[in-house]
């Protein structure tokens, strides 16, 4: 497995952590075309302390790993959760460009095999390398929070529904030792 380090520009502004902070490991999607697409969202400067939003890691659909924050710093990925986990990316357009049209919830992109294969060697490599890293989850079990459809005030949506409904969670949880504590664990237990 190789991981190509690209550390964002901000990375070192961002809060360090004991290493052993780390316990969860949070699965997103990018709901954007292509990698590039998503560099320009985390690039973005969106906090007085000169940082923005971002996962550790990205994988592309070809498998191609980056590692745009250390896991030793607090990268900006899932409210709430920031301090105790690792985010990790995969390139998939889900709802993009409208995500929050009430229209267009169903994400339909698979996610292709290179990219799972590749998704799993990085659990297998992070479980390894950090010991108190020892449970999974989709960030849409961390964001579970509502907002005003894009194209009907009335109606409510899914603030955050990644890595969404093609995500391959029993083979993931059957190829890797950490536990799945989110919803689609109730799924195959």
């Amino acid at each position: 497995m190789q991981i190509n380090k690209q550390p964002l520009e901000y990375e070192e502004k961002l809060d360090s952590r004991p290493i052993e902070q780390v316990q969860l490991l949070v699965i997103h999607c990018t709901e954007l075309p292509d990698l590039t697409t998503a560099r320009t969202y985390g690039e973005k400067i969106l906090y007085p302390s000169g940082t923005g939003n971002s996962g550790h890691f990205y994988i592309d659909r070809d498998g191609s790993i980056e590692q745009w924050v250390k896991p030793e710093k607090i990268a900006h990925h899932v409210k709430g959760h920031n301090k105790q986990s690792i985010g990790v990316e995969l390139v998939n357009t889900g709802r993009y460009p409208d995500w929050l049209n009430s229209n267009n919830q169903e994400p339909d992109e698979a996610y292709p095999d290179e990219q799972i294969d590749q998704l799993i060697a990085l659990i297998n490599h992070l479980h390894r390398t950090i010991p108190s890293l020892n449970h999974i989850t989709g960030h849409e079990d961390l964001d579970q929070s509502r907002v005003t459809a894009s194209n009907d005030p009335a109606i409510k949506v899914r603030r955050k529904i990644d890595p969404g409904p093609l995500f391959p969670w029993q083979y993931i949880t059957q190829k890797t030792q950490l536990i799945n504590i989110g919803s689609t664990a109730k799924k195959y237990e």
